[in-house]
């Protein structure tokens, strides 16, 4: 049994709900729009249901000149939202894999992140399903992800740590199990 989608308005009441809820009024003249401004803006950054990330990737260059090391992208700034308590998570993801015969334009791969991490998600996912979908698609040699973000759920509330970070890794193929290839991605991301 597939479930009716929710509308706008059906959205809106919600996020009407939750100012009341905090004690204030939505009626109120600065809060009149506020309903339909968090809605819409939940709609762009949840923007990551709509998309398949994975179809990104699946334009790709043969003609690479005899190119066959390492392409790292660094520092593909994302925010999405912690999926236990609905607050952000802003981040930066490094993204490489190793070649076969084939790349993908590097718009692409920063395009992969922005689809996975604009969807409710813990980083760990997040950081697996990126590894996956270059792996699947692309075929390479090997992949490498590392993401390094600050979650709002643990330094804006609860343990209350402001500027502690979390970083994840995942790594397959040569980037995973042979120590040089390994060794040139970690110095890649940390450079």
């Amino acid at each position: 049994m597939t479930k009716p989608p929710v509308s706008q308005s059906d959205a809106e009441a919600a996020v009407r709900t939750l100012i009341e809820w905090a004690g204030d009024d939505p009626d109120r003249e600065g809060l009149l729009d506020t309903p339909a401004r968090v809605a819409r803006s939940y709609r762009e950054l949840f923007a990551g249901y709509e998309v398949d990330p994975r179809a990104y990737l699946e334009r790709t260059f043969e003609e690479v000149g005899g190119y066959d090391q390492l392409v790292v992208l660094k520092d593909i700034r994302f925010v999405s939202f912690c999926e236990h308590h609905m607050l952000p998570v802003v981040g930066v993801a490094h993204v490489g894999y190793l070649p076969t015969d084939r790349v993908v334009g590097i718009s692409k791969l920063a395009r992969v992140v922005r689809g996975f991490a604009r969807r409710l998600q813990i980083q760990e996912k997040m950081t697996a399903e990126i590894a996956t979908a270059i792996e699947e698609v692309l075929r390479p040699q090997g992949v490498g992800v590392v993401i390094e973000a600050e979650h709002s759920c643990m330094t804006l509330r609860g343990v209350d740590v402001p500027g502690a970070s979390l970083t994840t890794s995942a790594l397959r193929g040569v980037v995973k199990d042979d120590a040089r290839t390994r060794e040139e991605f970690l110095r890649l991301v940390r450079g």
